[in-house]
């Protein structure tokens, strides 16, 4: 059986997904251009099915916010000059907008929005996966370091020979040492 091609390679549309309120988005503008329509005609049916995207659904973005998609993001540079504040809507968002627009191109693109979303999770979680991993490495390897350095540390004791005995220079008496500072006593008087 011939693999079906996509009418859009989910790279594209994974590129356009953007990262605003610790939330993956895609903005108005990148969906109806998906799906095939204005963005006028998109926001158009959305706020006729108002019910249908709660807040955890799409939001509606701030200047500052605004200005700093246009600022990251190049295909969105017409952006710059609206009046109007685009809305985010988040993958959820995404495929309600397909069951509002209701056309076939929405409901097939919409595949591939959703599809756009799990790669992109799956990427996040095996860079995560790959981060605790090196961050477990890290770990390992400084107490090793540790371990390393107190080994050389050893091994160079080890190499350095022994200071050797000296031996003192002149005569050596084998006899008892005199007793010289001391007082004797004799009787009950002093010498």
């Amino acid at each position: 059986m011939a693999k079906k091609r996509s009418i859009i390679p989910i790279e594209t549309i994974a590129r356009r997904i953007l990262l605003i309120r610790n939330q993956k988005v895609m903005l108005d503008a990148d969906l109806a251009q998906l799906y095939g329509v204005s963005t006028k005609r998109l926001n158009e049916q959305v706020k006729r099915n108002r019910k249908r995207f709660p807040s955890d659904f799409k939001f509606q973005l701030s200047e500052r916010e605004k200005s700093e998609v246009v600022a990251k993001c190049d295909h969105l540079k017409n952006l710059r000059f609206s009046p109007v504040l685009p809305y985010a809507f988040t993958e959820h968002g995404a495929i309600m907008l397909a069951s509002v627009l209701n056309s076939s191109r929405a409901i097939e693109v919409s595949m591939y929005v959703v599809r756009a979303f799990v790669n992109l999770r799956e990427t996040l979680l095996r860079h995560r996966i790959l981060d605790q991993k090196l961050s477990e490495l890290e770990r390992r390897f400084e107490k090793h370091d540790e371990d390393i350095q107190s080994l050389f540390h050893a091994i160079r004791q080890l190499m350095t020979p022994p200071e050797p005995k000296r031996h003192r220079i002149g005569f050596i008496l084998k006899e008892r040492a005199a007793r010289y500072g001391r007082q004797r006593v004799i009787g009950r008087q002093k010498a």
